[in-house]
């Protein structure tokens, strides 16, 4: 059986009608739907238990906890899942016990795409991305990126204390 790695569910808010109903409460919705969606594709996801948000910031990037039923036992039944205007992407949480910590993950692991990608290498044995890794796409999501880190990731970090990289 897959180690459970426990989130740190202080950092996060349980998804509920007060919530989906709050301001911006239509957009929080649709990319909830969207990281669900992306999370239930995979057959190694039985069912979601609970889900919580993270970080969202309308028109950018949601970032989801979700507790799942595994239909294997090296499955966790913590995963983070991140959607937005840039590729989705599913992280399990042994090194993410947070919405910061995985958003910084997202970026490193999104990174070594980029580079592979504009480096004309194989992006095989890296994260799944839903583009072709053309040099066109590297410096699009790369802006993405520097973006997410810069404004999205760093405000996280000043509002949570979080010490910088």
């Amino acid at each position: 059986m897959a180690k459970s790695w426990r989130p740190d569910l202080a950092t996060v808010c349980r998804v509920s009608a007060d919530v989906l109903n709050g301001e911006g409460g239509d957009e929080l919705a649709a990319y909830l739907k969207e990281a669900k969606e992306f999370l239930l594709f995979y057959k190694w996801c039985g069912a979601i238990v609970d889900e919580y948000v993270g970080i969202f910031v309308g028109g950018i990037i949601g970032i989801f906890l979700f507790r799942i039923t595994p239909t294997r036992k090296d499955v966790d039944e913590w995963v983070w899942v991140i959607v937005g205007d840039i590729p989705p992407t599913y992280l399990t949480c042994e090194h993410c016990p947070d919405p910061g910590a995985a958003l910084d993950g997202y970026i490193g692991a999104m990174s070594e795409w980029v580079d592979a990608a504009r480096n004309g290498r194989s992006v095989a044995d890296l994260i799944p991305v839903n583009i072709p890794a053309s040099k066109e796409n590297a410096e699009r999501l790369h802006k993405r990126l520097a973006f997410l880190d810069r404004k999205i990731l760093a405000e996280y970090r000043k509002e949570h204390g979080a010490d910088q990289r």
